[in-house]
C-alpha cells in the first residue's frame, strides 16, 4: 500500500504471534491535524474529543490506511452516547468526497484506554462490515509539548463465548506515521514553528527551498563517506546491503568535470532567478493594478 516514495516513522510496537501475517496501521498526516485541531476547539466542559476514522483496508484486514477523520459530538451523563444524527450526516459527506474510503474506527484524546471505551467500540463496529474498528489514541498534552508522537493503537477480540457489547479485549498493533515528499515541506515548516517563540513560520521562498536541499545532500554525502572510510579502515563491520545500495546509487550518478557541473548548475541557477524574478513582478504589477482599481472606483 505504500509506495517507493512514502516515508514512515514508527510511533509504536506490538508482539506479533507465530505463523501469522503482522497487522500494520499507518496514518496520515491530515489525521494528526484534524485530531489536534479538534482538541484545540473543543468544550471546556468536556476533557478529551471523540471521532471517526477513515481510510482503507487490504483484503485479509492486515493493512489498514488511516486517511482522513472527522469529529463526533457526544454527551456525557452516566454514560458516553454519540449524536447519531451527525455522526450519519458526517459519514454520508465523506462518501460523497472519497467513495473509497471507509470507516475504520474511531480516536480518542488521552493517553489511556478507558471504561468507556468498550461500548463506543460496539458502536462503530457496525460500520465497519466483518473487520474489527481500530481504535487509536491520542496524547495531546504529550503531542503538543514534547517529540513524542503519543499515539497508540488498538483493535479488539472477543472474551470467551460472550456476545455483550462491550466484552472485548483490547490489543495493541504497530502504528506509523506515513507522508510522502510532497508534504514533507509543510511539516518541515510546522515543525521549525513548534521550537520558535513565536509559535509561527514563513514560507520558505525557491531559492531558501535551493539552500536547504543543497545542505541535505552535503550532509547525507559526508555521512556516507564516513561511513565508507570507517568500513575500510577496519572500524566499522561492512554491510552488504549498504554496500550495493551506495554502488547502484554512485553507477547512476553521470560522469562530469568539475568545471561542466558548475557551468550546468550555473545556469540553472541562473533560470531560477529569472523565474522568481518575473514572479515578483507579475504580483507588483497585480498589486498596482489593484490599487489603482480602488482609486477609480473612489
Amino acid at each position: 500500500m505504500a509506495n517507493d516514495s512514502t516515508l514512515f516513522v514508527s510511533v509504536g510496537n506490538s508482539a506479533t504471534a507465530p505463523h501469522q501475517r503482522p497487522f500494520s496501521c499507518t496514518i496520515s498526516p491530515v489525521v494528526l491535524f484534524g485530531v489536534l485541531d479538534h482538541y484545540l476547539r473543543h468544550d471546556d466542559k468536556q476533557d478529551k474529543v471523540i471521532g471517526a476514522l477513515l481510510g482503507v483496508r487490504s483484503p485479509d484486514g492486515t493493512e489498514v490506511e488511516i486517511r482522513n477523520s472527522f469529529s463526533v459530538i457526544y454527551t456525557e451523563d452516566a454514560q458516553i452516547s454519540l449524536d447519531k444524527e451527525h455522526y450519519t450526516n458526517m459519514h454520508d459527506l465523506h462518501q460523497r468526497v472519497n467513495p473509497e474510503e471507509q470507516i475504520l474506527g474511531w480516536y480518542t484524546t488521552g493517553p489511556n484506554l478507558t471504561p468507556s471505551s468498550a461500548p463506543l467500540h460496539t458502536v462503530f463496529s457496525q460500520d465497519t462490515g466483518h473487520f474489527r474498528p481500530i481504535h487509536v489514541t491520542f496524547d495531546t498534552e504529550q503531542l503538543l509539548k514534547s517529540d513524542d508522537m503519543g499515539i497508540q493503537a488498538y483493535t479488539s477480540a472477543p472474551v470467551g463465548f460472550s456476545t455483550k457489547p462491550g466484552d472485548c479485549l483490547y490489543l495493541p498493533v504497530p502504528c506509523e506515521i506515513k507522508y510522502v515528499d510532497a508534504e514533507r515541506s509543510g511539516l518541515d515548516m510546522l515543525a521549525s514553528a513548534k521550537s520558535s517563540e513565536t509559535r509561527s513560520a514563513s514560507l520558505l521562498s525557491d531559492m531558501d527551498h535551493l539552500e536547504v536541499a543543497i545542505g541535505k545532500l552535503q550532509e547525507m554525502l559526508q555521512r556516507i563517506s564516513e561511513y565508507v572510510d570507517s568500513v575500510v579502515a577496519g572500524n566499522e563491520k561492512p554491510n552488504n546491503a549498504i554496500g550495493r545500495y551506495i554502488m547502484d546509487t554512485v553507477s547512476v550518478v553521470p560522469k562530469v568535470d568539475s568545471a561542466s557541473f558548475e557551468k550546468m548548475f550555473n545556469s540553472h541557477l541562473q533560470d531560477l532567478l529569472m523565474v522568481v524574478y518575473l514572479a515578483n513582478m507579475t504580483r507588483t504589477q497585480l498589486s498596482v493594478a489593484e490599487r489603482l482599481n480602488l482609486l477609480v472606483s473612489n
